[in-house]
């Protein structure tokens, strides 16, 4: 737990020297679990679960005002994922911090209204076929989507996929969508199965192994992935 009362003392230098670190290495930041910064949920240290616990409020508007004042450019997005509450999407909007959407997400029974359906996006979002917290675009093909939901994709591409076709259509839906900002792990850039799989939530062994080699960045790789992104508007000018 942060001790917010602490760190507004000091208008929150020690969060500014983080940011502007992170900033020198990445042109992005992605603030993971952002409904914290504006309540978590706090359990006493010798409690054995997080059942007896409570909600106890961020100073999020103080603090993202400051972290403005300083970088008025911040180029953060906020990872609003599972259940939040209307608070933290008030925080969102009050900044303007772009929310996250991800497309293995978006094909259930109510695919026409669904949230992370491309057709329902804003521009000010982050769209991702999958997260390092998902199965790879293929993995969730073969071995997690229901029947149904193979059927729903299948349908909203406007045709029947292979496994070696899928990522590729995901990574066009995403890149044409009007979001702001397209990322793709680099295992759905390669069409890897389930065991290139980044992580697997609520285990403690074989997360985080999978590496990027240099041969796996083929000419052919590199020149479609550039055709898609210039096709789409999204190459630099």
């Amino acid at each position: 737990m942060y001790r917010w009362d602490v760190l507004k003392n000091t208008q929150y230098a020690w969060w500014v020297r983080r940011i502007k670190h992170n900033l020198a290495c990445f042109d992005k930041i992605r603030l993971d679990h952002f409904r914290g910064f504006v309540a978590c949920w706090e359990v006493p240290a010798n409690e054995t679960t997080a059942i007896h616990g409570q909600w106890v409020k961020a100073p999020a508007e103080d603090f993202f005002g400051t972290l403005m004042a300083e970088l008025p450019d911040l180029p953060i997005f906020a990872e609003d994922l599972g259940f939040i509450t209307p608070d933290v999407h008030q925080v969102m909007n009050r900044f303007a911090f772009p929310g996250m959407k991800v497309l293995l997400f978006a094909f259930q029974d109510d695919l026409p209204t669904h949230p992370y359906a491309p057709h329902n996006y804003g521009k000010n979002f982050v769209v991702y076929t999958g997260t390092h917290d998902t199965n790879t675009v293929k993995g969730w093909v073969k071995g997690e989507a229901s029947p149904d939901e193979r059927r729903r994709l299948f349908a909203y591409v406007g045709r029947e996929l292979t496994e070696e076709q899928v990522h590729w259509e995901l990574i066009r839906l995403a890149l044409m969508s009007v979001a702001d900002t397209a990322i793709f792990p680099m295992q759905d850039l390669l069409g890897l199965d389930a065991d290139a799989r980044m992580n697997r939530p609520g285990t403690t062994e074989g997360n985080w192994q999978w590496r990027l080699t240099p041969e796996q960045l083929t000419p052919s790789l590199i020149t479609r992935l550039a055709e898609m992104t210039q096709l789409y508007g999204r190459a630099p000018l």
